[in-house]
């Protein structure tokens, strides 16, 4: 079962950036999907850049990115069929990025059941032991999430815009 769930999630992940608009303009990419484990990163862009004194990031991108990583574990953890809609999303932030370097986020589907997941996550400048984020989320599958996810495929396959 695994195996299929891997290949509709190998299937989908080129869909997973370049699917979501703010995801392309924030310059998100995917750095591993499995079943329920996520892991993406941001890189570092001047244009991005929250405080000008210290150069670091904006934190709505690491916002972003937590939210975008924890929606693809959910996703996998959910069974890779139904996109999930963000229920919950709790983030503690640890300390500031450090300037000039990219933001990687990873991401586990703690548990699912129906169609609700758990899912916690992290985002760090290079040392996962020392954190600029942390992340609690609950994700849900709801009749608006298949409603845009259905948007989405169409617009993907070029039947009209979203």
């Amino acid at each position: 079962m695994d195996d299929d769930i891997q290949h509709r999630l190998d299937t989908i992940a080129p869909l997973i950036v370049d699917g979501s608009p703010h995801a392309v303009a924030l310059g998100f990419r995917i750095d591993r999907l499995t079943p329920g484990k996520a892991a993406m990163s941001a890189p570092y862009s001047e244009a991005l850049i929250g405080d000008p004194e210290t150069g670091t990031l904006h934190g709505g991108v690491i916002t972003a990115l937590l939210d975008h990583v924890c929606g693809m574990a959910a996703f996998g953890g959910l069974g890779a069929k139904d996109t999930p809609a963000t229920l919950d999303l709790r983030i503690d932030y640890m300390r500031p990025a450090k300037p000039g370097q990219d933001i990687h986020a990873e991401a586990e589907c703690l548990k699912s059941h129906g169609l609700v997941a758990f899912v916690r996550a992290t985002a760090h400048d290079g040392d996962i032991d020392d954190p600029v984020a942390i992340a609690q989320a609950a994700f849900m599958i709801t009749r608006a999430s298949k409603a845009a996810q259905e948007r989405a495929m169409k617009a993907m396959r070029g039947e009209h815009p979203l």
